[in-house]
């Protein structure tokens, strides 16, 4: 694949999974903003275009070629591969995360009461949502897909699209809140942790509403 600046950033991370590594690290959306060409979404970033080029060149040339290119995978094994790496994790990280964000609500509230009790309450709600996306998924759309029905699919994907973009929207907000994950200095073990929590999800859930987005879902309504 030759990557130029018309390119989709979906299509660079779907055939090239090392690029996503670039994209995280210049805060370009991968998953929900998929669509978008390359020059744009590094321009709406802030980020020269030859710079993010040369960095996907450098992650390619300099790692091991031993990455799984989902789009290359029967759909079978991608949907394995979400449910058993990402959505059972979830299952017991929003838990955990949202007991974490509960217990510095509490401690520490007197010290920033608006901003903790948006965090808490996003989490609860971001926790809320996925539990119920997941089982959507599992239940509703992906047996549809390993059914061969995925082109009479487009109703559910159209709703998990737009529940994709929720969920990045919220996260979108959890980030602002946390000063980009940064913890003041006084900030206790708990409050470390769930910050740091919080960065992990972010980046697992754009990875994995990335190979539904970008690879399943138009894999399986063209099948």
């Amino acid at each position: 694949m030759t990557i130029t600046a018309e390119t989709s950033i979906g299509s660079v991370a779907a055939e090239h999974p090392l690029a996503t590594r670039v994209f995280a690290r210049h805060g370009i959306d991968f998953c929900c903003g998929g669509g978008l060409p390359l020059s744009d979404a590094c321009a709406a970033r802030g980020v020269e275009l030859d710079l993010v080029l040369a960095e996907i060149d450098c992650e390619i040339a300099t790692s091991a070629s031993d990455e799984v290119r989902w789009d290359d995978e029967p759909l079978a094994d991608l949907i394995e591969h979400i449910v058993h790496d990402f959505h059972e994790p979830l299952r017991e990280e929003l838990p955990r995360l949202a007991g974490m964000a509960k217990k510095v609500y509490a401690v520490h509230r007197e010290k920033d009461p608006e901003r903790l009790g948006e965090i808490l309450e996003k989490i609860q709600g971001l926790r809320t949502e996925l539990e119920a996306h997941m089982m959507k998924e599992e239940q509703v759309l992906f047996p549809m897909i390993l059914a061969g029905r995925g082109p009479m699919a487009i109703g559910p994907v159209s709703v998990m699209e737009a529940e994709h973009a929720h969920a990045g929207d919220m996260l979108s907000r959890l980030r602002q809140l946390t000063d980009q994950y940064l913890p003041p200095e006084n900030a206790c073990n708990t409050w470390r942790a769930l910050w740091a929590g919080l960065e992990d999800l972010e980046h697992q859930l754009h990875v994995h509403i990335h190979l539904e987005n970008n690879i399943l879902f138009p894999r399986a309504l063209r099948s």
